[in-house]
């Protein structure tokens, strides 16, 4: 039986929490967006534990980092797209109040991962 260690991560958790927030936030935009900021905000918040999982699964210890450095880099694109949500006010800084703290924990544990 395989083991899935990476969903005993809280890293991960969180990051399947922030795909969540994703959705919800992204579902209110106005459709002319599914093909744009929509689609890029889902895939690039899917990518977040996608990459996590995947690096979990990694035998060295320079493949796990690198895997963990394309979740950290998807997470600032997802937070430059949100920067863009609020510019065009699809979103207000209350909208994205837990979304951040997410971010934030995410950033920080997977910089943490990665020494």
């Amino acid at each position: 039986m395989i083991k899935l260690n990476h969903k005993k991560l809280n890293v991960y958790k969180s990051s399947i929490e922030l795909v969540s927030e994703i959705y919800k936030l992204t579902s209110t935009f106005p459709s002319s967006e599914n093909f744009g900021l929509i689609s890029q905000l889902r895939r690039a918040s899917v990518s977040i534990p996608s990459n996590i999982a995947e690096g979990s699964a990694r035998s060295s210890d320079t493949e796990r980092k690198r895997f963990l450095q394309i979740a950290r880099s998807s997470l600032v694109e997802v937070d430059t797209q949100i920067e863009i949500a609020l510019t065009l006010n699809y979103l207000n800084e209350k909208d994205i109040e837990h979304l951040s703290d997410l971010s934030n924990q995410v950033f920080a544990t997977l910089s943490k991962m990665m020494q």
